[in-house]
């Protein structure tokens, strides 16, 4: 059984990988089982399947929902990526090929097999549940029992005081766990996210400008709309129009509201969203955002800016100062939105350097990943032995070093980093 089945992204040397293969017998695979839809824990599942895999995918059916969007957006993204690269001659190859394409990415989608959290299932001898851990819609720690032993695999583990998504509940016992540490040696900074929004939104409508906010799809789009909906209705924002020109971020929004039971939202929060913010499907809506004259707010993809709609709206206001980008997560190195946040003068928008004008702020807070002090006190408040093994997963080197130094400095539990293809043993 292969638990999580992502892609490698990030650096080059990373990203070739995907290219590898598995260091496992392919034809020996019974099942896989996802605990949640991120690329980098779902985005494999099309190889597999190119591959010949014809087994089950066991996972919430909230992440077979959300793969149903994410997985053939992949698809597509590498054929264009393709393309682009043979019609300008890039890399070693003449004829470049997508590691899978959009066909291959929905037909895939018929081998995911929905459970409920707390449900068993069973491969072979071994007896399989979810456990909820908040992060984002149907993410789940996998719990794996099998010869007297019980194994958890964490997948991403939310906050406890997440604006959106539920806190994850503590674990059982468990012989092993293989832990998550992406904030392994960073604290999520202080402050009321609701006030951060709140002086932006304020400050660009009385300046008469516009707000662009450059957002992911799943997850953060979502929490998004909550918060300026929320705003509205308590008087602390003007009653201004907002725009989700996103049409990946508008089918995740359809299944957030439908999985209402799933979240914090209620059924009624998640109408009352619908009603206030305009979605924007066609290209021809997007570009009607052109003509508006007054104040209002548009969120588009993507979260980085380097893609997708908000590049359009960018190259339109950047040059205009009563404009404000609001940035809302983690900017990778070299990306547009790390560059835009360090300030530069230009940004290069389809080949064109733009003159960047704007009012660049950042909102803090909305990171949907416990940091390293959360995971240590969701381990405490679980039902495991002061000596249970922990090997670390998921995250860079450093914050793995961090994370294992803090679980040895605050507890008991026997932690180590676990190694790239290492094999593990009870």
């Amino acid at each position: 059984m292969l638990v999580d089945c992502g892609l490698f992204q990030g650096y080059k040397w990373l990203r070739e990988r995907n290219w590898q293969g598995l260091s496992l017998d392919r034809d020996r695979l019974d099942a896989v089982v996802l605990t949640h839809a991120h690329l980098d824990h779902s985005g494999y599942v099309p190889v597999l399947y190119r591959d010949g895999y014809r087994g089950p995918v066991y996972c919430h059916e909230g992440t077979r929902q959300l793969c149903g969007v994410l997985l053939p957006d992949s698809g597509h993204l590498q054929e264009e990526d393709a393309r682009f690269y043979e019609r300008h001659r890039i890399g070693r190859h003449p004829h470049p090929e997508p590691l899978y394409d959009q066909r291959c990415a929905e037909r895939c989608l018929d081998l995911l097999r929905p459970v409920e959290f707390g449900q068993r299932f069973q491969v072979g001898s071994m007896r399989i549940e979810l456990h909820p851990v908040g992060h984002i819609l149907g993410a789940g720690c996998v719990i794996v029992e099998a010869e007297g032993k019980r194994i958890g695999f964490s997948g991403d583990v939310g906050r406890p005081d997440d604006l959106f998504m539920r806190a994850p509940e503590p674990l059982p016992p468990l012989d092993l766990l293989m832990l998550e540490s992406t904030y392994g040696n960073r604290r999520h900074e202080p402050g009321d996210p609701f006030d951060q929004l709140e002086a932006v939104v304020n400050e660009t409508a009385g300046s008469g400008g516009v707000l662009l906010i450059p957002s992911f799809a799943v997850g953060r789009a979502q929490v998004l709309q909550h918060m300026l909906a929320r705003l509205m209705d308590e008087g602390r924002i003007p009653k201004l129009p907002v725009f989700l020109d996103s049409p990946m971020a508008i089918d995740v929004s359809d299944i957030y509201w439908r999985f209402h039971t799933e979240h914090r939202l209620t059924k009624a929060d998640c109408q009352r969203l619908c009603r206030l913010v305009k979605y924007v499907q066609s290209v021809d809506g997007s570009r009607a955002l052109n003509e508006l004259t007054y104040p209002h707010i548009i969120i588009a993809g993507s979260g980085m800016v380097t893609g997708g709609r908000i590049l359009h709206h960018l190259k339109r206001l950047l040059p205009d100062h009563r404009t404000t980008v609001l940035l809302t997560g983690y900017q990778a190195g070299g990306t547009r939105g790390a560059k835009m946040e360090q300030g530069v003068e230009s940004v290069r928008i389809h080949g064109e350097w733009v003159e960047n004008r704007a009012r660049l702020r950042v909102l803090h807070g909305l990171s949907g990943h416990a940091d390293f002090v959360q995971l240590g006190d969701w381990l405490k408040a679980s039902a495991l032995k002061p000596d249970t093994a922990i090997r670390l997963v998921h995250g860079e080197p450093e914050a793995l070093e961090a994370m294992r130094d803090y679980l040895r400095r605050t507890s008991r539990f026997n932690v180590e980093v676990a190694g790239y293809r290492h094999i593990l043993t009870l």
